[in-house]
């Protein structure tokens, strides 16, 4: 009997230390993610989320933006698992959903003997704005590699539906899986077929209103047409998102050792394969075998792209292509939305002072975001805050835009 009670006694001890253990160990746990949390919320606070800073020099424009475009002062939350740029920027195709949308197919024929391939959504439906001769059309321009099929140009495309508008994709040369008539492909530099196709899209529709878009490559392209045009374009306002300003420091910055595994390799071999489908019209002019050798954007640029624009160098090149040099002639409204942690377009490069000297330019700069990234929101599968800025702008623009000029 006295065994057993000595048992039952050590084992209550046994017990109750290990409760007493227990709790207290589970007490210091708990303290530690709590204090965690506490540092971590502090810190995404006060050094993450933040209001952009707006660029502009021409107040009219700035109260315009504040009223009717709101997005832009309003504190950007990046998503708070995934707010580092490069994570941003290779997340967002993986985590933002693909809303559907029918295109129609149009392919156009340049002066060149060429074709481009024009993806239509008309959005007949529209409830706002019944009339097609006169329905607001905003002309699309996807990044290097991306075409109507890209997420980001679905969401634009999405946001432009809810408010009643046209959309037109326009799709570089060779890309959207049409042939390449002619070996001639396409470049942020020329915007020979840009200027096609605005023209095309404006003798279809002359009194609809008329915007457009470009991300990445399609808004370096876009704003080289702008520098080129000034007011001499059907176009009324443009918006510009993660445009590389300055080539030879988005080259750089992307020759960075982590740069170049995460993103410019990838990069160049999708350059690669878009244009190896062409390889038999391609081979008339270019040596194929030494394109395909090509490791990084730069060495393809050199071997390929700068050749076909009939440039002396590949600094010529990225010297033409670079819209910094561009947007003191830029002549009608443009909306540019960069963050400064993206690794396409570094924050550096970023022409303020340049944007303060032309009353048609506003800078949207944000710290967080990456390249074309924006996410927000705990799951960020929606809507980023890249495509807020794309719908009230638009918006802004196609229903108040005459009040700029009024203010």
């Amino acid at each position: 009997a006295m065994d057993w009670q000595v048992l039952t006694r050590e084992l209550s001890l046994y017990l109750e230390s290990q409760v007493r253990v227990g709790l207290f160990g589970s007490g210091v746990g708990l303290s530690l993610v709590l204090g965690f949390g506490v540092a971590y919320a502090c810190y995404y606070l006060n050094s993450i989320a933040k209001k952009p800073q707006l660029v502009a020099s021409n107040d009219r424009f700035c109260r315009f933006l504040e009223e009717h475009c709101p997005v832009v002062t309003e504190t950007y939350y990046p998503t708070i698992w995934c707010w580092e740029g490069r994570v941003q920027t290779l997340l967002r195709p993986f985590i933002t959903s693909r809303p559907q949308v029918q295109y129609r197919n149009e392919l156009i024929k340049t002066a060149d003997g060429g074709q481009i391939s024009l993806d239509w959504f008309d959005n007949n439906d529209s409830l706002y704005y019944p009339d097609a001769s006169t329905r607001p059309t905003v002309l699309l321009l996807p990044g290097l590699t991306g075409t109507s099929k890209e997420s980001y140009i679905l969401h634009m495309i999405h946001q432009s539906e809810t408010l009643g508008y046209r959309c037109v994709v326009f799709n570089n040369r060779g890309i959207a899986g049409e042939d390449l008539l002619t070996p001639r492909t396409y470049c942020a530099a020329n915007t020979e077929d840009l200027e096609a196709v605005i023209h095309h899209v404006h003798s279809l529709h002359p009194s609809a209103p008329f915007m457009a878009a470009g991300v990445s490559m399609g808004g370096m392209l876009l704003l080289n047409y702008l520098g080129k045009t000034g007011r001499d374009t059907p176009l009324m306002a443009a918006a510009i998102f993660s445009a590389g300003w300055n080539v030879f420091e988005s080259v750089e910055s992307l020759e960075k050792p982590l740069n170049w595994l995460l993103f410019n390799y990838y990069l160049t071999t999708c350059l690669q394969s878009s244009i190896s489908r062409h390889r038999q019209m391609l081979e008339k002019l270019f040596d194929m075998d030494l394109v395909m050798k090509a490791r990084t954007v730069r060495e393809f640029d050199k071997q390929f792209t700068s050749v076909m624009f009939g440039y002396r160098s590949i600094d010529d090149y990225y010297e033409d292509a670079s819209p910094c040099r561009k947007l003191k002639s830029v002549g009608i409204p443009v909306l540019c939305l960069n963050s400064v942690d993206d690794v396409f377009s570094p924050g550096h490069a970023i022409p303020v002072e340049t944007a303060k000297q032309n009353a048609n330019v506003a800078l949207v700069l944000t710290s967080c975001g990456g390249h074309i990234g924006f996410l927000e929101g705990i799951w960020p599968r929606k809507c980023t805050y890249m495509d807020r800025v794309f719908k009230q702008f638009v918006q802004a623009m196609f229903e108040h835009g005459n009040k700029i000029f009024s203010m």
